[in-house]
């Protein structure tokens, strides 16, 4: 059986199309299934573009979420796949017009989204980036930055507590950043009210002190890998389980922080399309690191998509 999962972000859309096939544990009779993936796919479509200002989805955001989706559809009925499972999040959380949206997209889709709280977000993020983890490395505290909210969640082997936080690298950068580069008492305000929301996470999360690994997932952290490794071209298994350092992590944000637009592009691992909006979620990610006492974050591409398809299996 062929699945596939779409996560209509804030800031991209994603699709991933996979089938069932052994875990580690081989295909004895009971054993756990894992996803075997045959295609994956990212586009930044900028769906959330202003709607933290205006509470509402803008017309060229939508159409050019729902072109995206007109292409995964042509790609999923390419590789015959059955059962889909289509979320949105939080610019959709907040935008008084989604139905209408939502009746685009089940226009291209052929399904209708699921509307997904943060705390759904938090349990499906924990499941898809904890599969291929040893349980020996838990308890995990994990961090999907996205474009308009985190979601942390923690446990071992399932998700024990979970809280979503609206900070992520979109409404950052609409609501703190405005100019090119961001001026000093810019990023003050940001990483300061970044500051606030994480010390909200012990209150949801008391276990957080216990937790031996820090995942980070989404476009914001393996951006921030792919900086610091230098990767001229997108490489996954190389991202994937690499191990940024705090102060890797700083040293990438006071890069990027300082430059111009046009010459952030330039650094290797770091695509246009996100260039915008890289220094809010780094604004997010160092204050998660600082405030939580973390001196590294292993980098996950397996997130909440993930868990979406092997919801399915």
């Amino acid at each position: 059986m062929r699945v596939a999962a779409i996560d209509i972000g804030t800031n991209s859309v994603r699709l991933v199309v996979g089938e069932a096939g052994p875990s580690g544990e081989g295909e004895t009779p009971g054993a756990p299934l894992t996803l075997v993936t045959l295609d994956r796919l990212m586009q930044i479509t900028r769906l959330g573009q202003g709607v933290d200002r205006t509470g509402r989805l803008d017309p060229a955001a939508i159409e050019r979420t729902v072109e995206v989706l007109h292409r995964y559809r042509t790609l999923m009925d390419g590789l015959e796949v059955g059962p889909v499972r289509m979320t949105a999040t939080s610019a959709a959380r907040d935008a008084s017009n989604r139905e209408a949206f939502f009746d685009a997209v089940e226009a291209a889709i052929g399904a209708r989204p699921e509307l997904l709280s943060g705390e759904d977000e938090g349990r499906l993020s924990f499941l898809g980036a904890t599969a291929d983890l040893d349980p020996a490395l838990g308890p995990f505290l994990i961090a999907d930055i996205g474009g308009g909210s985190t979601e942390f969640s923690y446990g071992t082997t399932e998700c024990e507590a979970t809280i979503s936080l609206d900070m992520g690298c979109v409404r950052f950068t609409e609501k703190y950043l405005e100019h090119d580069p961001p001026r000093p008492e810019e990023l003050v305000a940001a990483l300061s009210v970044a500051e606030a929301y994480v010390d909200d996470v012990p209150q949801a999360i008391p276990q957080v002190g216990e937790a031996r690994t820090f995942v980070g997932l989404a476009g914001t952290v393996t951006t921030a890998a792919a900086v610091e490794i230098g990767l001229a071209t997108y490489d996954r298994d190389r991202i994937h389980h690499f191990v940024l350092t705090k102060e890797a992590a700083e040293d990438v944000f006071r890069t990027l922080a300082c430059e111009s637009r046009a010459d952030r592009i330039h650094n290797p691992g770091l695509e246009e399309a996100r260039a915008d909006v890289i220094v809010g979620g780094m604004c997010v990610l160092v204050t998660i690191m600082r405030r939580l006492g973390f001196d590294a974050c292993l980098v996950s591409e397996a997130d909440i998509l993930d868990g979406l398809a092997m919801s399915l299996l």
